[in-house]
């Protein structure tokens, strides 16, 4: 049996209360819809009222409803910061066309004709977006929210692998080009084939004696990356710039601050311009995730296991170096 009304307000639809400036509106899925002023008549009241609550019916058991379901749950935040930014970002665009379908009615057919239309401008794109939909729908699925995962059977786009591969003296030049903090992130991203975000959250504590410890943002593979002179070179540059307030960060600009992605980016893309005009006989057209794989084709050790990719597969992905065979003598 719900509350009595207090006197006066007995007229109110269910789960409407006066707020402090306005009528409200408290859903039972949570939260509060603010409805019209105090000073609203009970007509615009209970039409505000009819208005939200069809709001909220059309909403319920949308695609819409079901994305922002998933990026509140514990699944979403066990993914690697990366993967929810780029998550994040698939979610903005698919909303468009289907966050207002009724995820039910959703079918591989739908995904079809999006694929279709949305790889006309960019196929490697509306490949993520599938995949991201496809997380959902599977995360959903499993949870009995859906009775189906649509984008299963639907093909993606053929990639074709990067086979980019940066030369010695692509790399010297590039480097010589580079302010000295996009020095000390480049070397540390090649000694320890890294990603440039693992390098530029480095803290002082994975400093450690053996090497530098790296938990790949992606994989969440753990490796620690011995010392080599090399190594210890550039981390020396770095530390440099530190100050009191940034000791605790291994990468910070010339204020000591950290350095973001957006900061480094600029920085490096006034490298590349540089180099370009430098050296007019050198291709720059790379780029920086491309010093990874520079670093794993140069490896001569066990690729797999300096590279901490889970699967051989992978490691061929970034192994590019063109190989030297022999021939009838």
């Amino acid at each position: 049996m719900g509350r009595s009304r207090k006197p006066g307000t007995e007229w109110l639809p269910q789960r409407v209360y006066k707020g402090k400036s306005a009528y409200e509106f408290h859903p039972k899925t949570g939260g509060a819809i603010r409805l019209v002023p105090l000073t609203a008549g009970k007509t615009a009241v209970i039409r505000a009222y009819d208005e939200a609550l069809a709001q909220l019916e059309m909403s319920q058991g949308t695609f819409k409803e079901l994305v922002q379901q998933f990026l509140a749950s514990p699944a979403f935040e066990e993914l690697a910061i990366s993967t929810q930014k780029k998550y994040q970002q698939n979610a903005r665009q698919v909303l468009k066309p289907f966050g207002k379908m009724q995820a039910s009615n959703i079918k591989p057919e739908h995904i079809r004709q999006y694929m279709d239309l949305r790889g006309q401008q960019a196929q490697v794109t509306a490949n993520r977006e599938h995949s991201f939909m496809s997380k959902v729908f599977s995360w959903a699925y499993e949870r009995g929210k859906v009775a189906m995962n649509p984008c299963k059977g639907v093909r993606k786009f053929t990639e074709k692998a990067r086979e980019r591969y940066i030369s010695d003296a692509e790399y010297s030049a590039i480097l010589a080009c580079s302010d000295p903090i996009v020095q000390a992130v480049m070397e540390i991203s090649y000694c320890c084939a890294a990603r440039v975000g693992d390098v530029l959250k480095l803290k002082a504590h994975q400093l450690q004696e053996e090497g530098i410890y790296i938990q790949q943002g992606k994989t969440g593979k753990a490796q620690i990356k011995a010392w080599s002179p090399r190594l210890q070179s550039a981390i020396n540059v770095a530390k440099s710039y530190q100050t009191t307030r940034s000791v605790t960060q291994v990468i910070a600009n010339e204020q000591g601050q950290p350095l973001t992605y957006a900061a480094f980016r600029a920085r490096w893309l006034k490298a590349k311009t540089l180099a370009k005009e430098t050296h007019p006989n050198l291709n720059f057209e790379f780029t920086f995730h491309d010093i990874k794989a520079k670093s794993i084709s140069d490896w001569d050790g066990d690729k797999q296991r300096f590279s901490g990719h889970k699967s051989p597969q992978m490691v061929e992905t970034y192994d590019r170096k063109t190989e030297v065979v022999g021939t009838h003598e």
